[in-house]
């Protein structure tokens, strides 16, 4: 008999408790008919589907193993605080100006050391067939934190189909950068357009996710749309949003913070409550919609999963 040892962060479907919101919502547009729109979608052409997706603003997903069994972050708070500079610098500009921001049609280039270089629509990227839920921690740089059910695929899943060649052995990544739609890109906060990046094994974990919606519904403009990635145990800095390219290339790439600030933001990013911001510790954070702080976790608690991809590093030094 076969038996399969989940991982810590493999939860079943009974494990996760949805928000009662959420629920309700769903629950009404079933009965509107509306909820059906996403299984109805997932024969028709690509372009189509998204379309109907968008007017059903539900996603068909699997259970793809959840990343913690925490209390979620209420969906008003996941969509109306925000760190989206291209909008602003303030947590809730993203929420009031990121619907300036047009998303399809909406196209990715792939380049770099790559077998299968082009431009790609998202439907050419993300299989919307085999979208997956997965409920993580985003541990932010300024001591807050959330607990999220992203919906998406896992990345490897898409550098597998594009096939980087054996010279590949970093991923970058760059946001939209459109001025006539992201008011923030008239401050020079960082150097637009914002661009991240991981090694190649990070990127080929099976935690790190590019998503496309959250809380069973398509990601709203301020969290990312149409494609962002989520990369649970680093700084939520390190998951982009609304990307347009992807880069494999042979060296470490740059990135925007690390470029701004190197003493602040390392490129590993990751979440290290022994490695102080210059300007405030890491050991706590403060959970949104809580009052007291907690213990900051390694690894934004994910340690188990990808401890073992910095063996032998300093990770004081490579921050």
């Amino acid at each position: 008999m076969l038996i399969k040892n989940r991982k810590s962060w493999e939860l079943s479907g009974r494990d996760a408790t949805p928000q009662a919101l959420y629920q309700d919502r769903r629950t009404i547009l079933k009965g509107m008919g509306l909820a059906g729109l996403a299984g109805i979608a997932a024969s028709l052409h690509p372009l189509a589907r998204r379309a109907a997706l968008a007017v059903g603003s539900g996603l068909t997903y699997a259970d793809g193993g959840h990343g913690t069994d925490e209390e979620k972050t209420p969906y008003r708070d996941v969509t109306g605080y925000n760190n989206y500079y291209e909008f602003g610098t303030g947590k809730l500009d993203p929420a009031r100006y990121a619907g300036a921001m047009t998303t399809e049609p909406w196209s990715v280039k792939v380049e770099g050391e790559v077998e299968n270089p082009g431009t790609y629509a998202v439907e050419d990227l993300v299989d919307f067939s085999k979208l997956i839920e997965r409920v993580y921690r985003l541990r932010c740089v300024e001591a807050w934190s959330m607990v999220i059910p992203w919906i998406g695929v896992p990345l490897k899943d898409i550098i597998t189909r594009l096939g980087p060649t054996s010279r590949a052995k970093f991923v970058q990544f760059e946001t939209l950068a459109r001025p006539s739609e992201m008011r923030g890109l008239s401050r020079r906060v960082l150097d637009w357009p914002y661009k991240e990046g991981l090694r190649i094994d990070e990127a080929m974990n099976p935690l790190t996710l590019m998503a496309v919606g959250l809380y069973g519904e398509v990601l709203p403009n301020q969290n990312g749309a149409p494609m962002r990635l989520v990369v649970p145990w680093k700084y939520g800095f390190k998951s982009i949003k609304s990307i347009v390219a992807i880069r494999f290339v042979e060296k470490q790439p740059t990135t925007a913070w690390l470029r701004s600030a190197p003493r602040e933001y390392g490129f590993y990013s990751n979440v290290n409550p022994d490695v102080d911001h210059p300007r405030w510790s890491q050991r706590r954070e403060r959970r949104i919609g809580e009052f007291l702080k907690r213990k900051t976790l390694m690894f934004n608690g994910y340690a188990e999963e990808v401890a073992h991809l910095y063996a032998g590093m300093d990770l004081k030094k490579n921050f």
